[in-house]
């Protein structure tokens, strides 16, 4: 074996050190090991097998790289370091050429995970066919061997995962026992001492905020030094610690403690443990905060970590971490468990004495409450007194119980009541000096057994009456101020003694016992009282009944005579209805119920005949009474019962109609009423078609009387001969509020013409793209004398339908063009009515004031909407030919919300289209996902026609780059200028 040499690569496994692929190995070096190779293939083997056949004096090397191995290589000792090198830059080549004086061959393994190369030396030829053979032997042998190599890395890298595993299993077990803090960690430094070498071992928490630490392990060969838990020690106690900066360093650390001091700024301190060859320190976090540290450390081996062991031990760190914060919060948990059960203990205790306190207190109270609606509801003393027996005996032991009561003098004591055993009879007796008295003079009570009464006796103090008793209480019985008696309980068993608590018992019994003695003597008195007074009363009523039979007879004849002028107050004398007055009074009446709650919805329907005047000139008014007639006959023929039918005067009626389910039966009932009166009917001699109008107005908390409700089922009475008559109008309340907020407003707009309080506001309409004003749009705006400054929508509709308008735009002409006349960039637009189209002055006029205030109106453009073109289409087109020739130009406002025919767009002179805002609001809007599309087509429509587009509304900046995007170039809006007084103001 003396010609086998050994060149050998390893990886990352921890086996022989990796030899340089160029260097020369010693010759005394001994023949090192595949990784794994066990007792499979040796490199001795594979090369002695190799060489065997091949001539004598040949050289061989090979050379491998493996994904899991590395690199390394084998070479028989009298290999050159040519021939090394030989095959291992075959490694790089893909099809190597054979050298002149041997061969050279590179192959990769099936997998694709390992490259292999061999060179071989000959001292002469070899035939062909043994060189096939002796290269499908190499090949099979190396790949082989590194196979095996390779399986048994993994199987060492899946034995060091179980045995992690394993341990973090333990770590986490025995954070889950009961065991105590010191004996848990005492096993979890076992368990890392199964995973590296760490009999010097300890484990420290950290608090960041107050800068301190705890020992709470310590392990150490060396260091005699005793954890302590509970001590923290402060950085000013270990300012030499090297625990404390590796805490404050807040990443590992490995190597000697004398490199890491260094490292660190640290001065050697004797006092904080001798130094050692190698030191492994990991701190453990919580989230971003370092919370404590574990390390390890070796005293007589240098280098006794690695990285590996660095990244492990990092790794266990946080599992003892999340062990230790387990039974932190376990024994926290424990304590505030013990803690809290002690206090439902103490409160538990408390709430028994307080549930026996109250249902004392619940019972004592439910007594007094019988003894005081006894007194009220006895029927006699004697049930009084034995109902009240029943209640002390349920509070204490009242088997022998009497009330003594002395009377008015004071000579006598009687017993009104008394239950005993041994004295059924308890007979009256005069006054003296029995323990019964002696609670009655004294006005205190008395507990006695038979030594107290012996005393007592002794003394000359009392007199035993009755058998003797071996306890004894009795309580001085008050009413008002004064002592009326006594209550007594007694027992002739010494089983039963009473106690100072039953005292206070009786005693406060007792009060409320006076009070009721009080109260049912009372109420024998009233009894008796009442009796008497009865008797009276009988005879009074036979005396009263003999006059009321005389006056009842009179009663009656008065009233049927007030009946008689009453019905002839509130009716009406030619139809037999009620009246104004009596309807006014019903209508007060079922106003006050709806105020209060307790009334129905009611409304009033206020009917007039329609052309009554006719029948009365043409027939005579005789044949209108006739006709008045057979109207009441049909309106209340078609109401219902509890209706109120009233003829208010004339051809006038008005019904009172209460309804449950809303006011759709209102509804009805009125449909019904002109369906009905609409029918032929007969008079004199002539058959009529009469119709009506009806108003409705409905019940509502701002009506204050009947008269405000007639009023407005009036006015929309007039409001339905305004629609055609026959037929009815529902009142509401925007009705009035519209005539009257109408009228002010067509009043403060004539004077406001006159105040000329009408100014333009300009808006800059802007080129989108950089931003320059390109021209105004003039806005209305009202400076009113009260409201201030108004925008059009509050009044325009009221100028157009009075006319008002025209007068309005005339004066803000005047001010736009003197504007023009004073200078400036860019051109103004104005709003033009439909109105002024219908005007064939228009044009002449609008160019008359450019001429007499010297203005260009070139710089004039005129807004119209849709409806101003199809309204008189020849006279429109040929204003807006007139006008354009003097430069003035169209602009078609709100485009898109109208007809938007393309007929007109060719017929007019418009040359510009304006985007109206509800298009361009939806940019941007996912709810309205059409709008991009329909400004598509706009702008696609106005480029066809050779016509700009203006975008109103632009709010968003979002919104104006949409509209670059899509092609429109101008555009107005609040976010490129709001309104001003002056134009330039943005």
């Amino acid at each position: 074996m003396d010609r086998i040499g050994v060149m050998l690569g390893t990886g990352n496994f921890h086996q022989k050190p990796m030899l340089s692929g160029t260097g020369v190995p010693s010759q005394n070096e001994r023949v090192g090991t595949l990784p794994g190779e066990g007792e499979v293939a040796a490199p001795e083997r594979i090369l002695s097998v190799l060489l065997d056949g091949l001539p004598p004096g040949a050289e061989l090397a090979v050379s491998w790289r493996d994904w899991a191995l590395g690199a390394g290589g084998i070479a028989s000792v009298d290999a050159s370091s040519g021939l090394r090198r030989r095959a291992e830059q075959a490694l790089g080549e893909s099809t190597p050429g054979d050298p002149e004086d041997g061969w050279l061959l590179a192959w990769e393994n099936t997998d694709g995970n390992a490259r292999m190369a061999l060179a071989v030396a000959l001292p002469q030829a070899v035939p062909e066919a043994r060189r096939e053979s002796w290269c499908r032997l190499a090949k099979a042998m190396i790949g082989a061997t590194l196979d095996t190599a390779r399986a048994h890395a993994r199987i060492v890298s899946l034995e060091k995962s179980k045995r992690l595993q394993q341990a973090l299993y333990e770590i986490a077990d025995l954070a889950g026992t009961g065991l105590e803090m010191s004996e848990m960690l005492r096993r979890i430094h076992a368990v890392v001492n199964s995973l590296m070498y760490a009999e010097n071992c300890y484990i420290v928490s950290y608090d960041d905020q107050r800068r301190t630490i705890r020992f709470l392990y310590f392990a150490d060969q060396k260091d005699p030094y005793v954890a302590e838990p509970e001590r923290e020690f402060t950085e000013e106690e270990m300012v030499n610690s090297m625990t404390f900066s590796l805490l404050r360093h807040g990443q590992p650390l490995r190597g000697p403690s004398t490199v890491i001091r260094q490292k660190l700024g640290v001065i050697r301190d004797p006092s904080h443990g001798p130094d050692s060859l190698d030191w492994l320190g990991v701190p453990m976090r919580r989230d971003d905060r370092v919370c404590g540290a574990i390390v390890v450390q070796s005293y007589d081996t240098p280098a006794s970590y690695a990285d590996e062991d660095r990244a492990l031990l990092g790794y266990v760190a946080q599992h003892i971490l999340t062990a230790l914060d387990r039974k932190h919060a376990h024994a926290d948990l424990e304590h505030r468990v013990e803690a809290r059960t002690h206090e439902l203990q103490r409160a538990n205790r408390e709430l028994q004495a307080e549930i026996i306190e109250r249902k004392r207190a619940e019972k004592l109270q439910s007594a007094l409450f019988r003894i005081a609606d006894l007194a009220i509801t006895s029927e006699s003393l004697e049930r009084f007194y034995a109902d009240l027996h029943a209640v002390v005996d349920e509070l204490i032991d009242a088997r022998n119980f009497y009330i003594a009561l002395r009377s008015e003098d004071h000579q006598t004591l009687t017993f009104p009541y008394s239950i005993d055993e041994r004295d059924p009879m308890r007979r009256s007796r005069r006054s003296g000096n029995g323990l019964t008295e002696y609670v009655i003079e004294t006005g205190k009570p008395l507990l006695a057994d038979r030594g107290v009464i012996a005393q007592l006796s002794d003394e000359g103090k009392v007199v035993q009456h009755g058998p003797p008793a071996y306890s004894w209480l009795g309580v001085p019985l008050f009413q008002g101020d004064q002592v009326q008696g006594a209550v007594v309980v007694q027992s002739y068993s010494p089983e039963v003694r009473f106690t100072v608590h039953d005292q206070s018992l009786l005693n406060f019994v007792a009060h409320n016992i006076g009070n009721g003695l009080g109260r049912q003597r009372a109420q024998e008195n009233l009894r008796a009282a009442h009796a008497e007074l009865e008797r009276r009363v009988d005879e009074r009523t036979r005396e009263l009944a003999d006059a009321n039979t005389q006056l009842r007879a009179q009663i009656n004849e008065r009233l049927r005579a007030e009946q008689r002028l009453t019905y002839q107050a509130t009716h009406d004398a030619l139809t037999g209805l009620p009246n104004r007055p009596h309807l006014l009074d019903r209508l007060s009446a079922a106003i006050e119920r709806a105020r209060h709650g307790d009334g129905q919805a009611f409304a009033v329907l206020f009917l007039d005949l329609d052309r009554f005047k006719l029948v009365n000139d043409s027939i005579g008014h005789a044949a209108g009474d006739e006709l008045l007639i057979e109207v009441a006959r049909r309106i209340t023929m078609t109401v219902r019962g509890n209706d109120v039918v009233s003829r208010l005067g004339g051809d006038e009626f008005a019904i009172l109609m209460e309804y449950v389910d809303g006011e759709e039966n209102v509804r009805e009932l009125a449909q019904r009423l002109l369906a009905v009166l609409s029918r032929p009917m007969w008079v004199a001699g002539r058959e009529l078609y009469p119709s009506a109008s009806l108003g409705i107005a409905v019940w509502h908390p701002r009506y204050r009387n009947g008269e405000e409700l007639l009023r407005d089922a009036d006015a929309a009475m007039y409001r339905a001969k305004e629609q055609g008559r026959d037929r009815c109008a529902m009142f509401d309340e925007a009705m009035r509020e519209a005539a009257m907020h109408s009228l002010d407003l067509q009043a403060d707009l004539r004077r406001a013409i006159n105040n000329r309080d009408f100014v333009p506001y300009y808006q800059p309409i802007l080129r989108l793209d950089d931003g320059e004003v390109v021209g105004y749009e003039a806005l209305l705006r009202w400076q009113h004398e009260r409201r201030g400054l108004l925008a059009p929508a509050e009044f325009i509709s009221l100028g157009e339908d009075s006319g008002l308008i025209e007068q309005v735009d005339w004066l803000i002409y005047e001010q736009v063009v003197r504007q023009i006349a004073r200078g400036g960039e860019g051109y103004v637009s104005v709003n033009v009515s439909p109105r002024h189209f219908r005007s064939p002055d228009f044009a002449d006029r609008l160019l008359a004031l450019f001429d007499s205030l010297g203005a260009d109106p070139a710089r004039l453009r005129v807004e119209i909407t849709e409806v101003a073109l199809l309204d008189d289409a020849p006279r429109t087109l040929r204003i807006l030919s007139t006008l354009r020739q003097h430069g003035i130009l169209a602009q078609l406002d709100d485009f898109g919300t109208g007809f938007s025919a393309l007929s007109y767009l060719h017929r007019f002179p418009i040359s510009v289209l304006k985007i109206d805002r509800s298009f361009v609001a939806g940019i941007g809007d996912e709810t309205r996902p059409e709008s991009p599309g329909l400004v598509r087509a706009i702008l696609a429509l106005a480029g066809t026609l050779g016509i700009d587009t203006i975008a109103e509304g632009i709010e968003t900046e979002e919104q104006r780059s949409a509209l670059l995007e899509l092609g429109c170039n101008f555009g107005q809006g609040y976010l490129l200028g709001r309104p001003g007084a002056q134009m330039g103001a943005r």
